[in-house]
C-alpha cells in the first residue's frame, strides 16, 4: 500500500506535468490548482521544493497560484 505522502507527491507531480502540457491557460490553471490541493497536504518545505523543480514558483517567492485554505 502507498503512503499518504507518496500518494500526494505522485498526484501533485502528475498534475504539474499535465499543467505543462495544457493547451489553454484555463486548463493549466485547473491543473495547478489540483496540484496545489495535493501539495497542501505535504510538508510546506517539500511542497515548495516540488513547485520550484517544476518551474511553477521561485524559490524565494510565494507560489503564483495561491488557493485559500478551506475552513
Amino acid at each position: 500500500m502507498e503512503t499518504n505522502v507518496r500518494f500526494y507527491r505522485r498526484r501533485a507531480t502528475e498534475e504539474l506535468a499535465a499543467a505543462q502540457r495544457a493547451v489553454t491557460p484555463a486548463a493549466r490553471d485547473r491543473r495547478i490548482q489540483l496540484a496545489q490541493m495535493f501539495l497542501r497536504r505535504l510538508d510546506r518545505e517539500e511542497a515548495q521544493d516540488l513547485m520550484f523543480d517544476w518551474g511553477i514558483a521561485d524559490k524565494t517567492a510565494r507560489p503564483r497560484h495561491r488557493i485559500p485554505a478551506r475552513v
